[in-house]
């Protein structure tokens, strides 16, 4: 029902926006959105403060009811603001060229391009480059560069910052002689340009030729067509061409795949704009903190203060997403205890309750900040913008300014200055670091839709959260994930089926309520041996032996290379153990190849008579003991990047409990400082000499069947065995716990290693 409410907001909405003639670039916005969902492509909520016009919600551009999340307007579009407004959007990141592709096609590829970005030499490159100018092994750079933190949305890490946040680097800085030349002129490098590549988001539009307003080019490797100017440049400020951010999230590929797989498992069309908000499975998961594939809530920090909160609302999401950062994460503990005792519950200011009741009181977004300005000081929408602004980029002068101006406001208003000075303190950290509102909004309810799948259809969803990890590029952060996710599956009594020759598909697929896994995760199986497989399967029927797979595939795409991988990894397991197969492999293999060379030479052989005998043949093996735990877990680290039939130390899961271990994965805050016994296996060590004595000590990664955690082994302890430091060693450790960060590390006390042979 259209209220008077309603009514009398959208027409403010809609008088500013026509007397700004942005008419246009609403009309296109909705455009592009409508058809990118009426043809099956994943839209976010919104991003950023567009969420807060009920004319996006209306033209379905945003899916964010400004009414009921109390978002006001002004933050995205205001009469003071002289600035155009940014509808940023997110799309599945698996179809957003394809958004890109309809825009060009309508309005003309000579008219809309995408923008080129020039990369700088950040902390970690800066590292590389300087080692490799510098004529150093490609091991000494990569090792720096792995100790540098990862910065912050916002904030980026800088060399200077690293060495101080970097117990790890300070150390290797202060006692390799090497390594502080390095990083000293690496420090010179930062921020120079780079390279030039295309923005990861940023799309103009024009209504003429684009060559009229700036020079294009083709990327360095592709045939799209991009322009020469940088964003500022191309933008409102520098030609004045309209500048659209197409972006791409994972998570939206992730829920539109989970709602695939519920469609075709469970015959059920979910519509994710439309489930419950306050389903009780999904408050209860978050309340446990089981957010392993959860957007926005994964991390050990998040976790750790979601179990605390047990959200019950879309609003507990949302203030957690914009609270979790610096500057507003030192009021999280105060924010949960209101939410479990609301006598608690203080207002700033009684005139502040309405903006600052979802919070329980906390100012929790940067709206608060400008709405407390407004209400408490006076302040025209627009100079509350320039609050923001001036405390956001931290310049003194301006921030003095608006301090007294704030304070003199605060006053005129009825207040204490004592009060009005107390007020400007507590809205400080938010004005710089805090969401928006509307952002906040937005991803809390794509954390909420993402923890409903879950909670709800978790088969479903986890094989959709591994085939999305899947595809990422290779390499330790991947595997480590897939490793995370399949250990969740696990929790979740979701079996996880080995690869095979007659079920697995390209991706992850559901087989009975498991997940059965892809045979594109697989080393040195590439995608044309893939499709030949598949391709052989579809035609005729399954494979019934190793000679049948070998008859019936294209031997110049499936190599021996890529057989031997399968068998290592169990694909072809249904014809017989590991060490048999890969035994005959050889023989087989040679045998096929003389056959198929003798029929091309015209001689009877392989294609002269039917071989449907041959295919139901099975394969004479060898007598020979199968491979040992260690061969199968061995294979299967070194060809998925993880374990999958099982962990090393699962064989001795009684001998640890006997122990009475700490497990790693529940170490937590309240542990700091304290004394805890561990045991691991060691799947990463670090090896770094000091300033003094150019003693050598160690940065050892130990893991038990709940988590991982870095222990640091000083010169002292080392030096008494370093042969215990070494990878896939089994160690109990006793030491003490310290925290980086949002990071726990054991210094460790004492080693020793675990021998279960006796």
């Amino acid at each position: 029902k259209v209220t008077e409410e309603i009514r009398s907001r959208i027409e403010y909405e809609l008088d500013i926006i026509t007397k700004k003639k942005y008419t246009p670039y609403f009309l296109i916005v909705q455009d592009f959105v409508n058809w990118s969902k009426t043809h099956g492509i994943a839209v976010g909520p919104g991003r950023g403060s567009a969420a807060g016009s009920v004319v996006c919600y209306i033209l379905n551009i945003t899916g964010i009811d400004p009414f009921y999340f109390k978002l006001p307007f002004e933050r995205f579009l205001n009469p003071e603001r002289p600035s155009a407004p940014d509808i940023d959007l997110d799309f599945a990141d698996d179809k957003r060229d394809e958004v890109i592709k309809y825009v060009t096609d309508k309005f003309g590829a000579d008219k809309v391009a995408q923008i080129i970005t020039f990369g700088t030499m950040e902390a970690k490159g800066a590292i590389r480059d300087a080692g490799r100018a510098l004529g150093m092994p490609y091991a000494k750079p990569d090792r720096i560069s792995k100790m540098i933190p990862l910065g912050v949305q916002g904030n980026a890490m800088t060399l200077e910052k690293a060495l101080v946040q970097s117990t790890e680097l300070a150390l290797a800085y202060q006692s390799e002689p090497e390594t502080k030349r390095l990083v000293d002129v690496a420090k010179k490098l930062e921020g120079v340009a780079r390279h030039a590549s295309v923005h990861a988001a940023g799309v103009v539009i024009s209504d003429v030729a684009l060559v009229e307003h700036t020079p294009l080019q083709k990327e360095s490797r592709g045939e799209r067509i991009i322009t020469q100017y940088d964003m500022y440049t191309v933008g409102e400020y520098g030609v004045g061409l309209l500048k659209m951010d197409f972006l791409g999230l994972r998570n939206l590929t992730i829920m539109s795949q989970a709602i695939d797989f519920i469609s075709q498992t469970k015959h059920i069309d979910v519509d994710i704009q439309t489930i419950p908000l306050d389903d009780k499975k999904t408050f209860r998961m978050l309340s446990m903190a089981e957010t392993t594939g959860i957007f926005q809530l994964e991390s050990s920090g998040m976790r750790r203060y979601i179990k605390e909160l047990e959200p019950s609302s879309i609003f507990d999401v949302m203030a957690m997403v914009a609270l979790f950062r610096p500057g507003p994460m030192l009021v999280i503990p105060e924010f949960i205890k209101r939410k479990h005792d609301p006598s608690q519950i203080v207002y700033p200011d009684p005139r502040l309750k309405d903006v600052l009741k979802q919070s329980y009181g906390i100012i929790a977004y940067q709206d608060d900040v400008l709405l407390t300005a407004i209400t408490l000081a006076g302040y025209s929408w627009g100079d509350a913008d320039k609050l923001r602004k001036a405390v956001g980029k931290k310049i003194p002068t301006e921030m003095k300014k608006q301090k007294e101006k704030f304070i003199n406001g605060c006053v005129k208003n009825g207040l204490s200055h004592k009060k009005a000075e107390e007020i400007f303190t507590l809205i400080e950290p938010f004005a710089g670091y805090g969401f928006n509102k509307a952002h906040a909004a937005c991803y809390a309810m794509i954390a909420y839709q993402t923890a409903y799948l879950k909670a709800n259809y978790p088969v479903e969803y986890m094989t959709a959260v591994l085939t999305a990890e899947s595809r990422a590029n290779t390499g330790p952060t991947r595997e480590e994930k897939i490793s995370n996710i399949i250990a969740e599956c696990r929790r979740m009594n979701i079996a996880i089926l080995p690869p095979d020759v007659n079920s697995s598909n390209v991706e992850f697929s559901i087989e009975h309520g498991s997940i059965r896994f892809g045979l594109s995760a697989i080393k040195n199986v590439g995608s044309a041996a893939i499709e030949s497989m598949l391709n052989a399967r579809a035609s005729k029927k399954q494979f019934t032996s190793l000679s049948d797979v070998l008859t019936r595939v294209d031997l110049s795409k499936v190599n021996k290379k890529t057989l031997e991988s399968m068998i290592k990894t169990g694909v072809m397991d249904a014809f017989g153990k590991r060490a048999q197969l890969l035994s005959v492999l050889p023989e087989l293999l040679d045998g096929m190849h003389k056959k198929k060379t003798a029929h091309l030479r015209g001689q009877s052989g392989l294609f002269d008579t039917d071989d449907s005998e041959n295919h139901q043949r099975e394969d004479t093996l060898p007598n020979i003991s199968e491979l040992t735990n260690a061969q199968f877990l061995s294979f299967e680290k070194e060809l998925l990047g993880f374990y999958l039939t099982a962990h090393p130390l699962s064989f001795h899961e009684k001998e640890f409990k006997a122990m009475n271990l700490q497990s790693i994965g529940l170490i937590d805050e309240d542990m700091v400082g304290s004394k805890v016994v561990i045991a691991g296996l060691i799947t990463d060590v670090k090896k770094i000499f000091t300033k003094a004595g150019n003693n050598e000590m160690a940065f050892v990664k130990l893991q038990d069947l709940t988590g991982t955690i870095e222990c640091v082994v000083f010169p002292k302890l080392f030096a008494q065995d370093p042969s215990l430091w070494v990878g896939d060693a089994i160690l109990k450790i006793h030491g003490r716990i310290d925290q980086r960060e949002d990071r726990y590390t054991v210094i460790v006390e004492s080693g020793s290693y675990i021998d279960f042979t006796h």
